[in-house]
């Protein structure tokens, strides 16, 4: 089993998860996060005034598969995540976890079954 954990930009989350429910992944975890990467600051006026923005909004995402279902997954997420913005950088980033152990806690299911 396996944790994919992506970082994308707000504007692509309703394509993600159109895309992953689509492809028959349905759990899907969202939360809005701060962070900075290649990216990093940016300058941002308000009322006449610039503020240094450090960090930028993002949405990170994690959805639990089985090892045969990892590559159909980060196939969806990362093609519907990308912009398509020839040479821009912010997309996002996909990472794998292993992970050892899962329990569903409604049934007590445990393993690939309670994915």
């Amino acid at each position: 089993m396996k944790l994919i954990t992506a970082v994308i930009k707000p504007t692509r989350l309703e394509s993600v998860s159109t895309a992953l429910e689509e492809a028959g992944f349905n759990g899907l975890t969202a939360i809005e996060v701060q962070g900075r990467g290649a990216q990093a600051g940016r300058t941002e006026y308000y009322r006449g005034q610039a503020l240094s923005v450090t960090f930028r909004t993002k949405i990170r995402l994690e959805l639990l598969v089985t090892d045969e279902q990892l590559e159909r997954a980060i196939e969806v997420i990362v093609s519907s995540a990308r912009t398509g913005e020839g040479g821009t950088i912010g997309d996002g980033k996909v990472w794998v976890t292993d992970v050892a152990h899962v329990i569903r806690v409604r049934t007590g299911e445990t393993g690939p079954e309670a994915i």
